[in-house]
């Protein structure tokens, strides 16, 4: 789970460094308008979808004129069709139309990882596997992304480098052998989740043997998968990795293992169509 801290300070320079580059120096657009004009205006989306990202818009409204009010309409999570209203805003014409793309960019975005994300969870549902997301994140909304597939009922793998373990194949031949790696993991950050990627069931059974909480079964056919699973029998957790698509999801989740992760829920999003309606009411 990303630490509350953490994602604030995250969304707050996202969204600062997305004005940057939209606003620069100022909207000269907005300028047209009068300074004095009130005016209110409403999103609604154009397709169903699982919406996320509520606390970025507000943001972006925060940070160009905290004198604007929202109403919301849906929370984080829920599911929305065509043409339903998402929220209302009232405030000075000229900071609605300067927030208004930033705004939308951010709910559409992230409001499409949870939608994808939905879609995923939705096939496996009859199934106790969980679907994990990847380091594959868009370069510096990893937090915001993260965030966006728990809303859409997928689980975050680990955030970074930083706070779990995951040892590959140029860590094990470094280090000499699994089990070699694995100790000094152990040694370096005792308490740190520690995952080690297999290729084969020689591996496998050194990874069981060397205590790793989580082995990745990386490539493994459907066949050798069942037989990991018998074979671990709840000895680690087992995740599946590895060209997983529409194709190869369900039967994968079948197999019984714990976890799949599966790059595509952040690096292949597809913002979902959203609208703003403006009217001037003084």
């Amino acid at each position: 789970m990303i630490p509350a801290e953490l994602l604030r300070q995250s969304r707050i320079e996202n969204v600062a460094q997305s004005l940057r580059e939209d606003v620069g120096d100022g909207d000269i657009t907005a300028m047209l308008i009068p300074e004095n004009r009130i005016s209110r205006g409403q999103v609604v989306t154009r397709e169903t979808a699982i919406i996320a990202g509520r606390a970025w818009v507000e943001e972006v409204f925060r940070q160009v004129d905290p004198q604007v009010s929202l109403a919301w309409k849906v929370s984080d999570g829920d599911k929305v069709d065509p043409d339903q209203l998402l929220f209302t805003m009232e405030g000075p014409a000229r900071s609605l139309l300067t927030a208004e793309r930033t705004a939308l960019n951010w709910l559409q975005m992230l409001s499409g990882v949870a939608t994808a994300c939905a879609g995923y969870a939705r096939r496996v549902a009859h199934t106790g596997v969980q679907l994990l997301d990847t380091r594959k994140t868009l370069p510096g909304l990893r937090l915001a992304q993260k965030y966006a597939v728990t809303c859409g009922g997928c689980h975050n793998h680990r955030i970074g480098l930083w706070d779990a373990f995951l040892i590959k194949e140029n860590h094990i031949a470094a280090c000499g052998s699994i089990a070699n790696a694995v100790k000094e993991a152990r040694r370096i950050a005792p308490g740190r989740p520690v995952e080690v990627e297999t290729e084969n069931s020689d591996e496998l059974e050194q990874a069981l043997a060397a205590g790793a909480d989580i082995i990745m079964l990386d490539e493994f056919s459907l066949d050798d998968m069942k037989k990991a699973v018998s074979r671990t029998a709840g000895a680690a957790k087992l995740e599946a990795s590895g060209s997983i698509n529409s194709e190869t999801l369900v039967p994968v989740a079948e197999t019984g293992v714990d976890y799949i992760s599966i790059g595509a829920l952040t690096k292949d999003v597809r913002a979902v169509d959203l609208s703003m309606r403006l009217e001037t009411t003084g």
